[in-house]
């Protein structure tokens, strides 16, 4: 693996490890300014929100300065934000600064994804996909550990120490790229820009485009925000047994990954994303129907597992689509949109249907998504460069 990749992966595990220690925190440190919990649980749609409403005006700058460039702004926007975080004043301080650091996040993640593109060797696109999302992955689940050890400290600690983190993940990348030609110099991208326009065109773009969102409502959106309520309201658990089905999610999703990207630049990005979206799906909507923990605890592993094998398959995609010549900050932008999106609506819209019918029909609309996203990749072309393979044309209606 290049050395450039692995200096990424390694300050994503930074990075996830502060997010981490900040993340149970968060909530508890907003109550303190006397809300109630829906203001308190705004503050955390608040860095998502951000993170969507500027994701397009972060692809225009990767575009501009290059992913480096804006790869080091984006982490250190986080950072101040969160160090600010730590010492607000008022419910509307907090509000603001954590609406700041889905900025600078949105920032560096688009900037990240370019980098990959850029550097990853088309024949391990996938393995190098796998590579990342595990670093944050591992990092997201070891950070609540180390937060819980800090939790002595008080609650502006956790901020500060993820500022510190921050800084340590810019310090990585800085200097260890530093020599390294990225990208655009000063009158604009060096490269040629590939347009929303021209990645739609492509079937494979557009296809990664759906599984994203719908990976979004349930892998980001619904888990974290139904499964705790479920474990409760159904099978009369206590949050223990929440934590656990997101803890073996999370290992599901890390065990998937630890393999399924090699396989993924063997076999093809098409096979493993649709049986990633079909084990998932089907999952996630038996999760729904689930009547004692010993099942859900299953259902929750067999589920990240689907998460685990579709995310390297979609992301090498994307990255084919654009390849390592062209510049795409709006085509990521869009992508990581997709995501974000609904990772937002997820909570809200399948809240609504548990509240409305009940949490088999939350969990099974929400799986019903991703087998429609599977139907989507069925007629989609495979972007894997193969030997000897001739290239399909970006226009074509197939898509590659």
């Amino acid at each position: 693996m290049p050395q450039q990749i692995t200096v990424l992966v390694a300050a994503a595990f930074v990075i996830a490890i502060g997010y981490g220690i900040v993340a149970p925190v968060l909530p508890q440190f907003a109550s303190t300014f006397g809300v109630g919990v829906a203001a308190a649980s705004a503050v955390v749609s608040a860095f998502a929100l951000a993170r969507l409403l500027f994701a397009p005006a972060g692809g225009r700058i990767v575009n501009r300065i290059g992913e480096r460039p804006t790869y080091v702004v984006g982490v250190l926007v986080v950072a101040l934000s969160s160090a600010a975080t730590a010492f607000a004043q008022t419910y509307w301080q907090l509000l603001l600064f954590r609406g700041l650091g889905g900025i600078g996040s949105v920032m560096f993640t688009i900037s990240a994804m370019g980098l990959i593109v850029r550097l990853a060797p088309p024949q391990m696109r996938g393995r190098v996909s796998g590579y990342y999302a595990s670093a944050f992955l591992v990092g997201g689940v070891l950070g609540p550990v180390v937060g819980g050890l800090l939790a002595g400290l008080g609650m502006q600690a956790p901020f500060l120490i993820y500022a510190g983190a921050l800084v340590v993940a810019v310090a990585v990348v800085h200097f260890r790229l530093k020599d390294e030609v990225l990208g655009a110099g000063r009158g604009g991208s060096a490269q040629p820009v590939m347009t929303v326009a021209e990645a739609w065109s492509v079937g494979a773009y557009r296809s990664a485009v759906v599984s994203n969102f719908a990976n979004g409502w349930t892998s980001y959106g619904i888990r974290v925000a139904l499964v705790p309520l479920l474990a409760v309201a159904v099978l009369g658990a206590g949050p223990e047994v929440a934590g656990l089905a997101l803890a073996v999610f999370a290992a599901g999703n890390a065990l998937a990954l630890t393999v399924t990207g090699r396989l993924t630049d063997r076999f093809g990005r098409r096979p493993l994303v649709l049986v990633g979206l079909v084990v998932n799906g089907l999952a996630t909507m038996a999760l729904g129907l689930a009547q004692d923990v010993p099942w859900f605890v299953v259902l929750s592993l067999v589920a990240g597992m689907g998460s685990g094998t579709m995310n390297p398959g979609q992301q090498a995609a994307v990255a084919d689509v654009i390849g390592p010549g062209r510049a795409g900050g709006p085509v990521l932008a869009r992508y990581q949109m997709s995501a974000d999106t609904g990772q937002i609506l997820g909570p809200v819209v399948a809240g609504a249907l548990a509240d409305a019918a009940g949490f088999g029909w939350a969990f099974g609309v929400s799986g019903a998504l991703l087998l429609v996203a599977a139907l989507a990749w069925l007629p989609v072309r495979d972007t894997l460069e193969r030997p000897g393979a001739v290239p399909v044309p970006t226009d074509d209606p197939g898509g590659r």
